[in-house]
Order: C-alpha cells, then structure tokens, then sequence
C-alpha cells in the first residue's frame, strides 16, 4: 500500500495548516492532467457539501485564473472564489481564496514523480472564522472529513485508471503476439487462446 496521510495542526505564523501526501501508482503528467482540470473537483467532493464548480468550461488554468464554485456547508449556502497565483506544471500550483468561508486559504498543490510512481502533496495554510472553538468543533472535523473523503475518492479513480491502463497494454500485447505465417495467413500465437484469422 502507498502512503496516505493528513494532518491538520497550528501553523507556526498564524491558522491553521493542513497537511495531505497521497502516492499513485502512475506516472507524473497522468495525475497532474486530471488535476490540472478544475471540473474534477465536483468529483472528490462530498456530496454532503453540494459543491458545484461555477465558472464556464472549458476552464484553461494558468496563473490568474478566477475559479467560482458553490457549495452549502452545514445548511449555508456559500459562493467560494479562487485565484491561481502560482501555476508552474507538472510540479506544482497553489489557489488562494479571494472570497469565501475562511479568512484565509492559501492551498499548495505539488507533485513528484519517484521511479513511475507520483506523491502529491496538499499544504494548506487557513485561518477560520469564529475563532478556535469553531475551528475544534466544526472546521477541523469538516476538513478531515472533506480530505479524507477527497483521498479514498482519488484512490478509486487513479486505481481504476491504472487497472484501464493495465487492460489496454494487455489488449496491445495480444495484438503484438499475431505472427505472420509462410502461407499469409495472419496466427495468433497459442498462449492468447484465440483461433487462427
């Protein structure tokens, strides 16, 4: 099993920071594609906050992109706006918040690709509102439940992907077993099971 983890503790400036690695059994430029797609977001979201990406598509990220979403938390609708102040891919880029639930957000995204396999690593530096007992009551329990949820849900698209990928090198590998006979007649070799074409 790859490494998993998050951690959210006190931030030595001020806030808070949250602290997410998750490794993928693939390469670089496959993780850092998908999210690089803002639209994906919908999809490692909990439902619970009906989270919806406002901003029209196609969404070309680049550094001062505006990305609005839409989201309730605990039955209180929100408009969340972004900006992508640092976009420097496939390694890194970081989205901080200019308008929404937190008095900061400041969220850096990296990846790093070790013998085929990619770390990514969220960072997250925020200050809530309302103080440290909204934070212990309700933000922290709802950022490790959002990340939480965020990791499994990656983990069941980038395994599904990897098992596609797995299917499809074999489909190709059984199409390369076809040998050419003197006769002309195209065979497929006897390990792939398959009867002469």
């Amino acid at each position: 099993m790859l490494e998993t983890s998050l951690k959210i503790s006190r931030d030595s400036k001020q806030g808070y920071r949250l602290k997410a690695v998750q490794w993928f059994d693939l390469p670089l430029d496959q993780v850092f594609s998908f999210f690089s797609d803002a639209t994906e977001l919908e999809r490692i979201t909990p439902e619970f906050l009906r989270f919806k990406v406002l901003t029209r598509g196609p969404i070309e990220i680049q550094q001062g992109t505006l990305l609005d979403y839409r989201l309730q938390l605990h039955g209180i609708p929100i408009k969340w706006r972004t900006e992508i102040c640092v976009w420097e891919p496939p390694f890194r880029f970081v989205d901080q918040q200019l308008r929404g639930p937190y008095r900061r957000w400041y969220h850096e995204h990296q990846f790093e690709e070790i013998d085929g396999k990619t770390r990514v690593s969220d960072d997250v530096h925020y200050i809530p509102r309302g103080g440290p007992l909204i934070h212990r009551f309700l933000v922290k329990p709802d950022l490790e439940k959002i990340f939480g949820f965020r990791q499994d849900r990656l983990r069941e698209i980038f395994d599904e992907k990897k098992a596609r990928q797995a299917r499809s090198d074999d489909a190709t590998h059984r199409l390369l077993d076809l040998e050419h006979t003197s006769d002309g007649a195209n065979r497929v070799l006897s390990r792939s099971g398959c009867r002469e074409l």
